[in-house]
Protein backbone atom coordinates (compact mmCIF):
# COMPACT_ATOMS: atom_id res chain seq x y z
CA UNK A 1 0.00 0.00 0.00
CA UNK A 2 1.21 3.50 -0.83
CA UNK A 3 -0.08 7.00 -0.17
CA UNK A 4 -2.00 6.87 -3.43
CA UNK A 5 -4.06 3.99 -2.01
CA UNK A 6 -5.34 6.13 0.86
CA UNK A 7 -8.66 7.82 0.12
CA UNK A 8 -9.20 11.55 -0.13
CA UNK A 9 -5.53 12.45 -0.66
CA UNK A 10 -5.84 15.61 1.50
CA UNK A 11 -2.12 16.08 2.23
CA UNK A 12 0.84 17.77 0.58
CA UNK A 13 3.37 15.82 -1.47
CA UNK A 14 5.94 15.91 1.33
CA UNK A 15 3.34 14.77 3.87
CA UNK A 16 2.33 11.89 1.62
CA UNK A 17 5.97 10.84 1.36
CA UNK A 18 6.02 10.65 5.15
CA UNK A 19 2.80 8.63 5.11
CA UNK A 20 4.35 6.25 2.56
CA UNK A 21 7.33 5.69 4.86
CA UNK A 22 5.00 5.03 7.77
CA UNK A 23 2.64 2.65 5.99
CA UNK A 24 5.48 0.50 4.66
CA UNK A 25 6.47 -0.22 8.27
CA UNK A 26 2.98 -1.18 9.48
CA UNK A 27 1.27 -4.52 9.67
CA UNK A 28 -1.87 -5.05 7.51
CA UNK A 29 -4.27 -4.46 10.43
CA UNK A 30 -2.68 -1.12 11.19
CA UNK A 31 -2.81 -0.11 7.55
CA UNK A 32 -6.52 -0.91 7.43
CA UNK A 33 -7.14 1.37 10.38
CA UNK A 34 -4.91 4.14 9.01
CA UNK A 35 -6.77 4.01 5.70
CA UNK A 36 -10.11 4.29 7.44
CA UNK A 37 -8.86 7.08 9.65
CA UNK A 38 -7.72 9.22 6.73
CA UNK A 39 -10.95 8.47 4.90
CA UNK A 40 -12.86 9.99 7.81
CA UNK A 41 -10.82 13.15 8.19
CA UNK A 42 -12.87 16.28 8.66
CA UNK A 43 -13.26 18.39 5.57
CA UNK A 44 -11.51 21.20 7.39
CA UNK A 45 -8.23 19.28 7.12
CA UNK A 46 -8.48 18.72 3.40
CA UNK A 47 -6.78 20.78 0.73
CA UNK A 48 -8.08 24.37 0.89
CA UNK A 49 -10.52 25.57 -1.74
CA UNK A 50 -9.25 28.08 -4.30
CA UNK A 51 -8.41 31.28 -2.43
CA UNK A 52 -9.96 34.68 -2.98
CA UNK A 53 -8.03 36.82 -5.42
CA UNK A 54 -4.99 38.48 -3.86
CA UNK A 55 -5.25 42.24 -3.42
CA UNK A 56 -3.21 44.41 -5.70
CA UNK A 57 -0.23 46.35 -4.45
CA UNK A 58 -2.31 49.49 -4.39
CA UNK A 59 -4.96 47.87 -2.22
CA UNK A 60 -2.98 46.15 0.54
CA UNK A 61 -4.97 44.95 3.53
CA UNK A 62 -4.60 45.20 7.29
CA UNK A 63 -4.29 42.06 9.40
CA UNK A 64 -5.64 41.24 12.88
CA UNK A 65 -5.31 38.12 15.02
CA UNK A 66 -8.21 37.59 17.40
CA UNK A 67 -8.26 34.90 20.08
CA UNK A 68 -10.68 33.58 22.68
CA UNK A 69 -9.25 31.45 25.46
CA UNK A 70 -10.21 29.81 28.74
CA UNK A 71 -6.94 28.17 29.85
CA UNK A 72 -4.44 30.11 27.71
CA UNK A 73 -3.82 27.64 24.88
CA UNK A 74 -5.48 29.79 22.22
CA UNK A 75 -3.58 32.84 23.50
CA UNK A 76 -0.27 30.99 23.22
CA UNK A 77 -1.05 29.91 19.67
CA UNK A 78 -2.08 33.45 18.76
CA UNK A 79 1.21 34.84 20.03
CA UNK A 80 3.11 32.17 18.08
CA UNK A 81 1.17 33.13 14.96
CA UNK A 82 1.94 36.79 15.55
CA UNK A 83 5.66 36.06 15.89
CA UNK A 84 5.64 33.96 12.71
CA UNK A 85 3.95 36.80 10.82
CA UNK A 86 6.43 39.37 12.12
CA UNK A 87 9.34 37.13 11.12
CA UNK A 88 8.26 37.52 7.49
CA UNK A 89 8.35 41.32 7.74
CA UNK A 90 4.59 41.78 7.96
CA UNK A 91 2.80 43.61 10.75
CA UNK A 92 -0.41 42.66 12.52
CA UNK A 93 -2.50 43.49 15.55
CA UNK A 94 -3.18 40.93 18.28
CA UNK A 95 -6.39 41.16 20.33
CA UNK A 96 -8.16 39.16 23.02
CA UNK A 97 -11.92 38.73 22.46
CA UNK A 98 -12.37 39.75 26.09
CA UNK A 99 -10.96 43.22 25.32
CA UNK A 100 -11.89 43.61 21.67
CA UNK A 101 -14.73 45.95 20.65
CA UNK A 102 -16.88 43.78 18.34
CA UNK A 103 -18.13 46.80 16.40
CA UNK A 104 -14.57 47.15 15.05
CA UNK A 105 -15.19 44.07 12.92
CA UNK A 106 -16.74 46.40 10.37
CA UNK A 107 -13.29 47.98 9.83
CA UNK A 108 -11.28 44.75 9.76
CA UNK A 109 -9.99 43.42 6.45
CA UNK A 110 -8.13 40.16 7.14
CA UNK A 111 -8.94 38.38 10.41
CA UNK A 112 -7.31 35.24 11.82
CA UNK A 113 -9.33 33.71 14.65
CA UNK A 114 -8.10 31.16 17.21
CA UNK A 115 -10.75 30.11 19.70
CA UNK A 116 -11.27 27.26 22.15
CA UNK A 117 -14.52 25.61 23.17
CA UNK A 118 -15.59 25.51 26.80
CA UNK A 119 -17.69 22.59 28.07
CA UNK A 120 -20.49 21.46 25.78
CA UNK A 121 -20.11 23.86 22.88
CA UNK A 122 -19.84 27.16 24.75
CA UNK A 123 -17.31 29.90 23.99
CA UNK A 124 -14.58 30.67 26.52
CA UNK A 125 -16.12 32.68 29.33
CA UNK A 126 -13.98 35.81 28.72
CA UNK A 127 -15.23 35.77 25.11
CA UNK A 128 -18.94 35.56 25.97
CA UNK A 129 -19.61 39.23 25.21
CA UNK A 130 -17.94 38.97 21.80
CA UNK A 131 -20.08 35.96 20.87
CA UNK A 132 -23.26 37.65 22.09
CA UNK A 133 -22.62 40.62 19.80
CA UNK A 134 -21.51 38.65 16.74
CA UNK A 135 -24.43 36.23 16.98
CA UNK A 136 -26.94 38.93 17.91
CA UNK A 137 -29.11 41.26 15.89
CA UNK A 138 -26.67 44.18 16.20
CA UNK A 139 -23.97 42.46 14.16
CA UNK A 140 -23.29 44.26 10.88
CA UNK A 141 -22.50 42.88 7.44
CA UNK A 142 -18.87 41.88 6.94
CA UNK A 143 -18.61 41.94 3.15
CA UNK A 144 -15.14 43.50 3.35
CA UNK A 145 -13.72 40.76 5.60
CA UNK A 146 -11.58 37.74 4.80
CA UNK A 147 -11.12 35.30 7.68
CA UNK A 148 -9.75 31.95 8.78
CA UNK A 149 -10.60 30.03 11.95
CA UNK A 150 -8.50 27.65 14.01
CA UNK A 151 -10.80 25.89 16.49
CA UNK A 152 -9.61 24.13 19.64
CA UNK A 153 -11.68 21.51 21.43
CA UNK A 154 -11.91 18.08 23.02
CA UNK A 155 -13.28 15.29 20.84
CA UNK A 156 -14.68 13.43 23.83
CA UNK A 157 -17.40 16.10 23.99
CA UNK A 158 -20.44 15.93 21.72
CA UNK A 159 -20.10 19.53 20.52
CA UNK A 160 -16.47 19.27 19.52
CA UNK A 161 -14.86 22.64 18.59
CA UNK A 162 -18.34 24.16 18.51
CA UNK A 163 -17.23 27.69 19.43
CA UNK A 164 -14.97 27.83 16.38
CA UNK A 165 -17.67 26.31 14.21
CA UNK A 166 -20.15 28.93 15.40
CA UNK A 167 -17.88 31.83 14.44
CA UNK A 168 -16.98 30.19 11.14
CA UNK A 169 -20.69 29.86 10.23
CA UNK A 170 -21.61 33.30 11.52
CA UNK A 171 -18.87 35.15 9.64
CA UNK A 172 -20.01 33.43 6.46
CA UNK A 173 -23.62 34.40 7.18
CA UNK A 174 -22.52 38.02 7.59
CA UNK A 175 -20.94 38.01 4.13
CA UNK A 176 -17.27 37.44 5.02
CA UNK A 177 -15.05 35.34 2.76
CA UNK A 178 -12.83 32.51 3.97
CA UNK A 179 -9.10 32.72 3.48
CA UNK A 180 -9.01 28.98 4.18
CA UNK A 181 -11.35 26.30 5.54
CA UNK A 182 -11.68 26.02 9.31
CA UNK A 183 -9.32 23.57 11.01
CA UNK A 184 -10.49 21.73 14.15
CA UNK A 185 -7.90 20.62 16.71
CA UNK A 186 -8.22 18.10 19.55
CA UNK A 187 -6.38 18.44 22.87
CA UNK A 188 -3.20 17.34 21.10
CA UNK A 189 -3.41 20.49 19.02
CA UNK A 190 0.25 21.43 18.62
CA UNK A 191 1.06 19.79 15.27
CA UNK A 192 -2.14 20.68 13.33
CA UNK A 193 -1.99 24.21 14.77
CA UNK A 194 1.62 24.57 13.65
CA UNK A 195 0.72 23.33 10.16
CA UNK A 196 -2.19 25.79 9.98
CA UNK A 197 0.07 28.65 11.11
CA UNK A 198 2.70 27.87 8.47
CA UNK A 199 0.11 27.61 5.70
CA UNK A 200 -1.64 30.87 6.63
CA UNK A 201 1.62 32.79 7.01
CA UNK A 202 2.88 31.51 3.65
CA UNK A 203 -0.38 32.47 1.98
CA UNK A 204 -0.46 35.99 3.43
CA UNK A 205 3.24 36.48 2.84
CA UNK A 206 2.65 36.11 -0.89
CA UNK A 207 0.35 39.15 -0.83
CA UNK A 208 1.23 42.84 -0.44
CA UNK A 209 0.56 43.93 3.11
CA UNK A 210 0.03 47.44 4.43
CA UNK A 211 1.43 48.85 7.64
CA UNK A 212 -1.77 49.69 9.54
CA UNK A 213 -1.92 52.86 11.58
CA UNK A 214 -2.56 50.78 14.67
CA UNK A 215 0.67 48.86 14.26
CA UNK A 216 2.24 50.50 17.31
CA UNK A 217 -0.85 50.10 19.47
CA UNK A 218 -0.90 47.63 22.37
CA UNK A 219 -1.10 44.15 20.91
CA UNK A 220 0.93 44.99 17.80
CA UNK A 221 4.35 43.45 17.41
CA UNK A 222 7.36 44.34 15.30
CA UNK A 223 9.78 41.91 16.91
CA UNK A 224 8.99 38.51 18.38
CA UNK A 225 8.94 38.15 22.14
CA UNK A 226 11.90 36.09 23.40
CA UNK A 227 10.76 32.71 24.70
CA UNK A 228 10.87 31.89 28.39
CA UNK A 229 13.27 29.23 29.61
CA UNK A 230 10.55 26.83 30.75
CA UNK A 231 7.07 26.42 29.30
CA UNK A 232 4.57 23.74 28.31
CA UNK A 233 6.91 22.25 25.71
CA UNK A 234 9.93 22.50 27.99
CA UNK A 235 8.71 22.14 31.60
CA UNK A 236 10.80 22.59 34.72
CA UNK A 237 11.45 19.60 36.97
CA UNK A 238 10.11 20.94 40.27
CA UNK A 239 10.68 19.23 43.60
CA UNK A 240 7.74 18.49 45.90
CA UNK A 241 8.56 20.03 49.28
CA UNK A 242 5.18 19.59 51.00
CA UNK A 243 2.21 17.27 50.46
CA UNK A 244 -0.26 17.10 53.35
CA UNK A 245 -4.00 16.61 53.88
CA UNK A 246 -5.79 19.78 55.02
CA UNK A 247 -9.16 18.31 56.01
CA UNK A 248 -9.97 17.03 59.47
CA UNK A 249 -10.35 13.44 60.56
CA UNK A 250 -13.71 12.05 59.48
CA UNK A 251 -14.13 14.37 56.50
CA UNK A 252 -16.21 13.01 53.64
CA UNK A 253 -13.77 14.66 51.22
CA UNK A 254 -10.05 14.45 50.56
CA UNK A 255 -8.13 17.68 50.00
CA UNK A 256 -4.38 18.20 50.03
CA UNK A 257 -1.97 21.12 50.16
CA UNK A 258 0.99 20.54 47.82
CA UNK A 259 4.05 22.76 47.53
CA UNK A 260 6.69 22.77 44.78
CA UNK A 261 10.10 24.41 44.80
CA UNK A 262 10.75 26.58 41.74
CA UNK A 263 14.29 27.44 42.86
CA UNK A 264 16.60 27.91 39.90
CA UNK A 265 13.79 27.90 37.35
CA UNK A 266 13.33 31.63 36.83
CA UNK A 267 9.59 30.97 36.64
CA UNK A 268 7.38 33.84 37.78
CA UNK A 269 3.62 34.11 38.13
CA UNK A 270 0.88 36.40 39.38
CA UNK A 271 -2.01 35.61 41.71
CA UNK A 272 -4.72 34.05 39.56
CA UNK A 273 -2.32 32.09 37.34
CA UNK A 274 -2.23 28.29 37.16
CA UNK A 275 0.46 25.63 37.42
CA UNK A 276 0.57 23.03 34.66
CA UNK A 277 1.66 19.59 35.86
CA UNK A 278 2.89 16.76 33.64
CA UNK A 279 1.65 13.78 35.62
CA UNK A 280 2.10 10.10 34.75
CA UNK A 281 -0.48 7.36 34.49
CA UNK A 282 -1.01 4.92 37.35
CA UNK A 283 1.43 1.97 36.93
CA UNK A 284 -1.32 -0.41 38.10
CA UNK A 285 -3.60 0.80 35.30
CA UNK A 286 -0.78 0.46 32.78
CA UNK A 287 -0.13 -3.14 33.87
CA UNK A 288 -3.83 -4.00 33.75
CA UNK A 289 -4.19 -2.57 30.25
CA UNK A 290 -1.12 -4.41 28.98
CA UNK A 291 -2.49 -7.67 30.39
CA UNK A 292 -5.85 -7.09 28.69
CA UNK A 293 -4.06 -6.46 25.38
CA UNK A 294 -1.72 -9.45 25.84
CA UNK A 295 1.22 -7.12 25.23
CA UNK A 296 4.47 -6.83 27.16
CA UNK A 297 5.81 -3.70 28.79
CA UNK A 298 9.17 -4.16 27.05
CA UNK A 299 7.77 -4.19 23.52
CA UNK A 300 9.61 -1.50 21.55
CA UNK A 301 8.40 0.89 18.89
CA UNK A 302 9.43 4.20 17.37
CA UNK A 303 7.88 7.56 18.27
CA UNK A 304 9.02 10.60 16.28
CA UNK A 305 12.50 9.22 15.87
CA UNK A 306 12.75 7.94 19.45
CA UNK A 307 12.72 4.29 20.44
CA UNK A 308 10.41 3.67 23.41
CA UNK A 309 9.13 0.66 25.27
CA UNK A 310 5.38 0.24 25.34
CA UNK A 311 5.36 0.47 29.15
CA UNK A 312 7.23 3.76 29.08
CA UNK A 313 4.92 5.17 26.41
CA UNK A 314 1.72 4.21 28.21
CA UNK A 315 3.02 5.51 31.54
CA UNK A 316 4.43 8.87 30.51
CA UNK A 317 3.35 9.83 27.01
CA UNK A 318 -0.21 8.72 26.18
CA UNK A 319 -3.72 9.17 27.56
CA UNK A 320 -4.97 5.72 28.59
CA UNK A 321 -8.10 6.61 30.53
CA UNK A 322 -10.52 8.79 28.53
CA UNK A 323 -11.53 7.20 25.23
CA UNK A 324 -11.81 9.39 22.13
CA UNK A 325 -13.61 9.08 18.78
CA UNK A 326 -10.22 8.27 17.26
CA UNK A 327 -9.81 5.27 19.56
CA UNK A 328 -13.43 4.25 19.04
CA UNK A 329 -12.89 4.17 15.26
CA UNK A 330 -9.73 2.12 15.69
CA UNK A 331 -11.25 -0.42 18.06
CA UNK A 332 -14.42 -0.73 15.98
CA UNK A 333 -12.23 -1.63 13.01
CA UNK A 334 -10.22 -4.22 14.96
CA UNK A 335 -13.10 -5.81 16.88
CA UNK A 336 -15.73 -5.50 14.13
CA UNK A 337 -18.23 -5.11 16.97
CA UNK A 338 -21.63 -3.97 15.71
CA UNK A 339 -22.23 -1.93 18.88
CA UNK A 340 -19.12 0.15 18.19
CA UNK A 341 -19.77 0.46 14.45
CA UNK A 342 -23.23 1.86 15.13
CA UNK A 343 -21.73 4.59 17.31
CA UNK A 344 -19.72 5.78 14.31
CA UNK A 345 -22.86 6.90 12.47
CA UNK A 346 -23.14 10.65 12.10
CA UNK A 347 -26.63 10.69 13.61
CA UNK A 348 -25.44 8.94 16.80
CA UNK A 349 -23.27 11.79 18.10
CA UNK A 350 -25.17 12.06 21.38
CA UNK A 351 -24.98 8.32 22.10
CA UNK A 352 -21.32 8.28 21.13
CA UNK A 353 -20.56 11.11 23.54
CA UNK A 354 -22.36 9.32 26.40
CA UNK A 355 -20.55 6.06 25.62
CA UNK A 356 -17.14 7.75 25.64
CA UNK A 357 -17.88 9.48 28.95
CA UNK A 358 -18.91 6.20 30.58
CA UNK A 359 -16.21 3.93 29.15
CA UNK A 360 -12.49 4.25 29.60
CA UNK A 361 -10.10 2.67 27.13
CA UNK A 362 -9.66 -0.33 29.43
CA UNK A 363 -13.44 -0.83 29.60
CA UNK A 364 -13.70 -0.94 25.80
CA UNK A 365 -10.75 -3.33 25.49
CA UNK A 366 -12.27 -5.70 28.06
CA UNK A 367 -15.81 -5.49 26.69
CA UNK A 368 -14.80 -6.03 23.05
CA UNK A 369 -11.65 -8.22 23.21
CA UNK A 370 -9.30 -8.45 20.24
CA UNK A 371 -6.44 -10.89 19.66
CA UNK A 372 -3.11 -9.99 18.10
CA UNK A 373 -3.11 -6.25 18.77
CA UNK A 374 0.13 -4.63 17.58
CA UNK A 375 1.89 -2.18 19.92
CA UNK A 376 2.50 0.50 17.29
CA UNK A 377 -1.06 0.28 16.01
CA UNK A 378 -2.54 0.59 19.50
CA UNK A 379 -0.44 3.63 20.36
CA UNK A 380 -1.37 5.29 17.05
CA UNK A 381 -5.01 5.36 18.23
CA UNK A 382 -4.19 7.16 21.48
CA UNK A 383 -3.72 10.86 22.01
CA UNK A 384 -0.79 12.39 23.90
CA UNK A 385 -1.06 12.69 27.66
CA UNK A 386 -1.82 16.34 28.40
CA UNK A 387 -0.67 18.31 31.46
CA UNK A 388 -3.30 19.28 34.03
CA UNK A 389 -3.81 22.84 35.30
CA UNK A 390 -4.29 23.83 38.95
CA UNK A 391 -4.98 27.32 40.28
CA UNK A 392 -2.01 28.58 42.25
CA UNK A 393 -2.69 29.00 45.97
CA UNK A 394 0.33 31.18 46.66
CA UNK A 395 1.92 34.54 45.85
CA UNK A 396 5.61 34.88 45.04
CA UNK A 397 5.59 37.96 47.28
CA UNK A 398 4.87 35.71 50.26
CA UNK A 399 6.47 32.44 49.12
CA UNK A 400 9.45 33.25 46.85
CA UNK A 401 10.44 30.48 44.39
CA UNK A 402 7.53 28.30 45.51
CA UNK A 403 4.22 27.22 43.98
CA UNK A 404 1.39 26.00 46.24
CA UNK A 405 -1.66 24.01 45.12
CA UNK A 406 -4.94 22.92 46.71
CA UNK A 407 -5.81 19.50 45.30
CA UNK A 408 -8.94 17.39 45.78
CA UNK A 409 -8.23 13.96 44.26
CA UNK A 410 -10.86 12.84 41.78
CA UNK A 411 -12.13 9.41 42.84
CA UNK A 412 -15.13 7.48 41.55
CA UNK A 413 -16.40 4.02 40.69
CA UNK A 414 -16.94 2.90 37.09
CA UNK A 415 -17.99 -0.56 35.90
CA UNK A 416 -17.32 -2.05 39.31
CA UNK A 417 -13.78 -0.71 39.77
CA UNK A 418 -12.38 2.33 41.56
CA UNK A 419 -10.90 5.08 39.38
CA UNK A 420 -8.95 8.26 40.09
CA UNK A 421 -7.88 11.36 38.18
CA UNK A 422 -4.58 11.16 36.33
CA UNK A 423 -2.87 14.15 38.00
CA UNK A 424 -4.85 14.39 41.24
CA UNK A 425 -4.47 10.65 41.87
CA UNK A 426 -0.76 10.91 41.13
CA UNK A 427 -0.32 13.81 43.59
CA UNK A 428 -2.36 12.11 46.30
CA UNK A 429 -1.17 8.52 46.01
CA UNK A 430 2.24 8.34 44.37
CA UNK A 431 4.14 11.58 44.96
CA UNK A 432 6.41 11.62 47.97
CA UNK A 433 8.50 14.50 49.29
CA UNK A 434 11.54 15.25 47.09
CA UNK A 435 9.82 13.73 44.06
CA UNK A 436 10.19 15.87 40.93
CA UNK A 437 7.43 16.56 38.42
CA UNK A 438 7.50 18.60 35.19
CA UNK A 439 5.71 21.93 35.69
CA UNK A 440 5.17 25.24 33.91
CA UNK A 441 3.23 28.46 34.51
CA UNK A 442 -0.03 29.05 32.65
CA UNK A 443 -0.90 32.74 32.72
CA UNK A 444 -4.53 33.68 33.39
CA UNK A 445 -4.93 37.38 32.56
CA UNK A 446 -8.71 37.11 32.99
CA UNK A 447 -8.44 36.42 36.73
CA UNK A 448 -6.36 39.27 38.10
CA UNK A 449 -6.35 41.46 41.19
CA UNK A 450 -7.11 45.12 40.44
CA UNK A 451 -3.97 47.20 40.10
CA UNK A 452 -5.31 49.76 42.55
CA UNK A 453 -6.70 49.20 46.05
CA UNK A 454 -10.28 48.59 44.88
CA UNK A 455 -12.46 46.36 47.08
CA UNK A 456 -12.59 42.68 46.12
CA UNK A 457 -15.33 40.09 46.69
CA UNK A 458 -14.07 36.49 46.47
CA UNK A 459 -16.63 33.70 46.00
CA UNK A 460 -15.62 30.05 45.95
CA UNK A 461 -16.29 26.55 47.18
CA UNK A 462 -13.93 23.68 47.90
CA UNK A 463 -10.61 23.98 46.08
CA UNK A 464 -11.99 27.10 44.42
CA UNK A 465 -10.64 28.96 47.43
CA UNK A 466 -7.04 28.38 46.24
CA UNK A 467 -6.50 31.60 44.25
CA UNK A 468 -7.99 33.69 47.07
CA UNK A 469 -5.25 32.49 49.37
CA UNK A 470 -2.83 33.84 46.74
CA UNK A 471 -4.79 37.10 46.53
CA UNK A 472 -4.59 37.77 50.26
CA UNK A 473 -0.95 36.70 50.52
CA UNK A 474 -0.18 39.20 47.79
CA UNK A 475 -2.24 42.02 49.30
CA UNK A 476 -0.71 41.45 52.72
CA UNK A 477 2.83 41.48 51.31
CA UNK A 478 2.14 44.69 49.35
CA UNK A 479 0.43 46.39 52.28
CA UNK A 480 -2.68 46.93 50.17
CA UNK A 481 -5.39 49.02 51.81
CA UNK A 482 -8.28 47.77 49.69
CA UNK A 483 -11.21 46.01 51.38
CA UNK A 484 -11.72 42.26 50.85
CA UNK A 485 -14.65 39.92 51.45
CA UNK A 486 -14.66 36.11 51.20
CA UNK A 487 -17.66 33.85 50.60
CA UNK A 488 -16.56 30.24 51.12
CA UNK A 489 -18.53 27.02 50.93
CA UNK A 490 -17.79 23.39 51.80
CA UNK A 491 -19.50 20.41 53.38
CA UNK A 492 -18.73 20.51 57.12
CA UNK A 493 -17.31 23.26 59.33
CA UNK A 494 -15.43 20.92 61.66
CA UNK A 495 -13.53 19.02 58.96
CA UNK A 496 -13.62 21.04 55.73
CA UNK A 497 -12.84 24.68 56.55
CA UNK A 498 -9.80 24.85 54.26
CA UNK A 499 -7.01 27.18 55.49
CA UNK A 500 -9.23 28.21 58.42
CA UNK A 501 -6.37 29.50 60.59
CA UNK A 502 -5.01 31.68 57.79
CA UNK A 503 -8.40 33.28 57.08
CA UNK A 504 -8.91 33.98 60.75
CA UNK A 505 -5.47 35.56 61.04
CA UNK A 506 -6.08 37.79 58.01
CA UNK A 507 -9.47 38.72 59.43
CA UNK A 508 -7.92 39.67 62.76
CA UNK A 509 -5.13 41.69 61.14
CA UNK A 510 -7.43 43.49 58.69
CA UNK A 511 -6.17 42.02 55.42
CA UNK A 512 -9.58 40.33 55.19
CA UNK A 513 -12.51 42.54 56.16
CA UNK A 514 -15.41 40.10 56.03
CA UNK A 515 -15.97 36.37 55.67
CA UNK A 516 -19.24 34.49 55.15
CA UNK A 517 -19.21 30.69 55.13
CA UNK A 518 -21.71 28.07 54.03
CA UNK A 519 -21.29 24.47 55.19
CA UNK A 520 -23.97 22.55 53.32
CA UNK A 521 -24.04 19.37 55.39
CA UNK A 522 -24.09 20.89 58.86
CA UNK A 523 -27.86 21.39 58.72
CA UNK A 524 -30.92 19.71 57.25
CA UNK A 525 -31.66 22.53 54.79
CA UNK A 526 -28.50 22.83 52.71
CA UNK A 527 -26.98 26.30 52.51
CA UNK A 528 -24.58 27.32 49.74
CA UNK A 529 -22.55 30.46 49.01
CA UNK A 530 -25.30 31.97 46.84
CA UNK A 531 -27.62 31.84 49.86
CA UNK A 532 -25.08 33.71 51.97
CA UNK A 533 -24.79 36.28 49.20
CA UNK A 534 -28.57 36.79 49.23
CA UNK A 535 -28.49 37.23 53.01
CA UNK A 536 -25.90 40.01 52.61
CA UNK A 537 -27.54 41.51 49.51
CA UNK A 538 -27.64 45.14 50.72
CA UNK A 539 -23.97 45.24 51.74
CA UNK A 540 -22.86 43.30 48.68
CA UNK A 541 -24.63 45.71 46.33
CA UNK A 542 -23.10 48.65 48.22
CA UNK A 543 -19.65 47.17 47.60
CA UNK A 544 -20.46 46.85 43.89
CA UNK A 545 -21.51 50.49 43.79
CA UNK A 546 -18.20 51.39 45.46
CA UNK A 547 -16.31 49.76 42.59
CA UNK A 548 -15.67 46.28 44.01
CA UNK A 549 -14.27 43.54 41.78
CA UNK A 550 -16.07 40.18 41.99
CA UNK A 551 -14.32 36.82 41.56
CA UNK A 552 -15.86 33.36 41.24
CA UNK A 553 -13.79 30.18 41.35
CA UNK A 554 -14.91 26.57 41.48
CA UNK A 555 -17.47 24.24 39.93
CA UNK A 556 -18.70 25.32 36.48
CA UNK A 557 -21.81 23.14 36.45
CA UNK A 558 -23.47 24.39 39.64
CA UNK A 559 -21.53 27.06 41.53
CA UNK A 560 -20.92 29.41 38.60
CA UNK A 561 -24.50 29.62 37.26
CA UNK A 562 -25.99 29.78 40.76
CA UNK A 563 -23.70 32.62 41.81
CA UNK A 564 -24.31 34.42 38.53
CA UNK A 565 -28.06 34.27 39.01
CA UNK A 566 -27.70 35.39 42.63
CA UNK A 567 -25.76 38.47 41.49
CA UNK A 568 -28.49 39.38 39.01
CA UNK A 569 -31.21 38.88 41.62
CA UNK A 570 -29.31 41.00 44.16
CA UNK A 571 -28.86 43.85 41.70
CA UNK A 572 -32.52 43.72 40.65
CA UNK A 573 -33.70 43.74 44.26
CA UNK A 574 -31.35 46.34 45.71
CA UNK A 575 -31.42 48.70 42.71
CA UNK A 576 -35.20 48.29 42.38
CA UNK A 577 -34.86 47.58 38.69
CA UNK A 578 -36.02 44.99 36.16
CA UNK A 579 -34.40 41.62 35.60
CA UNK A 580 -33.21 42.75 32.16
CA UNK A 581 -31.62 45.90 33.58
CA UNK A 582 -29.92 43.81 36.29
CA UNK A 583 -28.53 41.50 33.62
CA UNK A 584 -27.13 44.54 31.81
CA UNK A 585 -25.56 45.73 35.07
CA UNK A 586 -23.80 42.39 35.62
CA UNK A 587 -22.81 42.27 31.96
CA UNK A 588 -21.18 45.68 32.34
CA UNK A 589 -19.21 44.38 35.30
CA UNK A 590 -17.84 41.65 33.03
CA UNK A 591 -17.03 44.13 30.26
CA UNK A 592 -15.14 46.32 32.76
CA UNK A 593 -13.21 43.26 34.06
CA UNK A 594 -14.81 43.72 37.48
CA UNK A 595 -16.53 40.32 37.34
CA UNK A 596 -14.07 37.51 36.62
CA UNK A 597 -14.53 33.76 36.78
CA UNK A 598 -12.16 30.82 36.90
CA UNK A 599 -14.42 27.76 36.80
CA UNK A 600 -13.85 24.15 35.81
Amino acid sequence: MTAADLPGNPLTLEQWRQVDALTRSLDPMQVRWLSGYFAGLDAGLRQPHPLPASPSAGNARSLTILYGTETGNAADLARNLQSAIVDTGMTCTLADMADYKPRNLAQEQDLLVIVSTYGEGDPPQPATGFFEFVEGRKATKLDQLRFAVLALGDSTYEFYCEAGKRLDRRFEDLGAERLAPRVDCDVDYEEPAEAWTKAIVAQLGAEPRSLPAAADAPGSLRNPVPPVAYDKRNPFQATVIENIPIVGRGSSKETRHVEFSLAGSGLVYEPGDALGIGASNDPVLVATLLEALALTSGAEFELKGRHLTLGEALTHHYEITAATPRFLDYWAMLSEADALKQLQDSDRAGERSVFLRTHHILDIVLRFPVRGVMAQGFVSALRPLQPRLYSLASSLAAAPEEAHLTVAPLRYSLHGSERSGVASGCLADRVELDTTLPVYIQSNPHFRLPRDDAPIVMIGAGTGVAPYRAFLQDREARGCGGKSWLFFGERNFRTDFLYQTEWQTWLKEGTLDQIDVAFSRDRADKVYVQHRMQERARDLFAWLEEGAHVYVCGDAANLAPDVHQALIDIVASEAHTSHEAAEDYVRSLQADHRYQRDVY
